[in-house]
């Protein structure tokens, strides 16, 4: 019995990998050195700052030519039903991978508020620790006053995080009329969606970035300020970069879509930046129930 196999492209050698770990490592040596300085009063090197951008300048380049060459390998004919499934696998286990991420950033959240909150209060019998580490903690959460004694004000669930919600939420919808759109071959409307979409990307990351102003200049919520601070902007912050890498993800998709790379049948790179998408909002839907409401 005989089966038939499809050919497996495999890609020639190529020194984009090299280029991404010399990018990683600029920008890890160079956010050091401008967070020691930091540290020790100043404004942040000048040296640091630089070779952080430099790192920032690779990566991007980085990014530009290795994609480049994926869609030019896509559009000339060398992948197959097989390769497609690859992509697809791929792109499921980095979500995956995704969500261990945001999974172990919740854990410490709940283990913060739900073991060591109640146990530095006394709870569980614990009535000398409390006397010993810290006599005059009260155990609630969200937890604004520090260990040196500093009162912080926490950040409510209404006004710009409500916004924010509500923007994602509609932005998750105008996505999905994209993808519709596209698969209908209605190329029009899926611009159209689609720019919506990235429009209501950038409105978040505008509101967060006040929502942030907000925090330091008014609430008295910094990075200093305990558990809390650290555990808010923890969460937040790496979502908020999650949703500038989903946007540029999208503008990426818009510029191949002017470009007539995708068919109602072949557009799995549209269908992964829908993925990705979809996938932030949930976070943010959990992010904004665990953090800001309850």
């Amino acid at each position: 019995m005989s089966s038939k196999h499809q050919p497996y492209y495999v890609p020639a050698q190529s020194s984009w990998p090299i280029v991404g770990a010399v990018a990683l490592f600029l920008i890890a040596v160079g956010a050091g050195v401008t967070v020691q300085n930091m540290a020790e009063g100043g404004d942040g090197s000048v040296f640091g700052k630089l070779i952080l951008l430099s790192g920032v300048l690779f990566l991007l380049y980085m990014f530009a030519g290795w994609f480049s060459s994926v869609i030019t390998e896509s559009l000339t004919g060398k992948y197959s039903d097989q390769i497609s499934r690859s992509f697809r696998q791929g792109m499921s286990w980095f979500i995956f991978s995704e969500v261990m991420f945001f999974g172990a950033f919740f854990g410490a959240l709940f283990y913060a508020r739900m073991v060591a909150v109640p146990w530095l209060g006394g709870a569980s019998n614990n009535a000398m620790t409390h006397e010993l580490l810290w006599p005059s903690f009260e155990a609630f959460w969200p937890l604004t006053t520090t260990p040196s004694g500093t009162t912080t004000e926490a950040m409510s669930w209404q006004g710009i995080p409500l916004v924010n919600t509500i923007i994602l939420l509609t932005s998750s919808i105008t996505l999905h009329m994209a993808h519709v759109a596209l698969e209908q071959n209605r190329r029009m409307a899926l611009v159209v969606w689609l720019e919506i979409t990235i429009v209501l990307a950038c409105f978040f990351l505008y509101y967060q970035g006040v929502e942030y102003i907000h925090a330091y200049q008014e609430l008295g919520l910094t990075l200093q300020s305990g558990v809390y601070g650290n555990t808010f902007f923890l969460l937040t912050g790496f979502h908020g970069m999650h949703v500038l890498l989903g946007t540029i993800f999208l503008t990426v998709l818009l510029g191949r879509i002017a470009k007539d790379h995708f068919t109602p049948k072949d557009h799995f790179g549209f269908q992964a930046g829908s993925w990705y998408w979809h996938f932030v909002d949930v976070v943010w839907l959990c992010l904004f129930t665990f953090v800001y409401v309850l």
